[in-house]
C-alpha cells in the first residue's frame, strides 16, 4: 500500500529525512516514534502529498508521488497539527464542503453520521471558531474519515482530546 525508498528532505542544508525506506502493506498499522524535530510530521506530509521530498521514491497503491498525487489524494485522509477547517462554517457546513470534494454518494448522511461518530451531532450548526480545541480535534478526526480512506494518516491526534473523547 505505502512504498517509501531513499526517501530524503533537506531544508536547505539541513537535512531531515535520510534516506527511509518503509513498506507497509494495507491493513497494517504504523507507529512513528522519535524527538521533536526527528522528522515525524515532514514524513507523514510527504506521504499525504502536503510537500515534496528532495530525493527517493514514494508509491501508495503503486502510483508514484509527487507525479500523481492528484489521483492519491481521495484516498488519503490526514489529521495534523493544523485542523484543515474552515471557522466560520458551521461544523456541518465544513463536512459537506469536504463530502462534496470528494464526490461523495448520499453526503447529507454522510456528515450526520461523521457527526454522531465523534459526538458532535448536537454541535453540527454551531461556527467551528466557537468550538474548543478538543471538539474541533474531534470535527478534524470526522474530516479525515468522512471518504472512508484507504490510508489514514495521524500526526499526534490525541491533541486536545480530553478522556473521554480520545475513546
Amino acid at each position: 500500500m505505502i512504498q517509501i525508498k531513499g526517501l530524503v528532505k533537506n531544508y536547505g542544508l539541513n537535512p531531515v529525512l535520510r534516506g527511509i525506506d518503509l513498506h507497509i502493506h494495507q491493513g497494517e498499522f504504523v507507529t512513528l516514534v522519535g524527538s521533536n524535530g526527528a522528522g515525524k510530521t515532514t514524513l507523514l506530509r510527504i506521504v499525504a502529498t502536503l510537500q515534496k521530498p528532495t530525493d527517493g521514491e514514494v508509491k501508495i497503491g503503486g502510483w508514484l508521488l509527487p507525479t500523481y498525487s492528484d489521483r492519491v489524494r481521495k484516498h488519503i485522509g490526514l489529521v495534523s497539527h493544523q485542523a484543515l477547517l474552515y471557522g466560520d462554517l458551521t461544523a456541518a457546513e465544513n463536512l459537506t464542503f469536504f463530502a462534496k470534494l470528494y464526490r461523495l454518494d448520499h453526503p447529507e448522511d454522510r456528515v450526520a453520521q461523521a457527526l454522531k461518530d465523534v459526538g458532535l451531532a448536537a454541535r453540527q450548526r454551531d461556527a467551528v471558531s466557537t468550538f474548543s480545541r478538543g471538539m474541533v480535534q474531534r470535527l478534524t478526526i470526522a474530516r479525515a474519515t468522512l471518504h472512508e480512506p484507504d490510508v489514514l494518516l495521524l500526526d499526534e491526534p490525541y491533541t486536545g482530546l480530553d478522556q473521554d473523547a480520545a475513546r
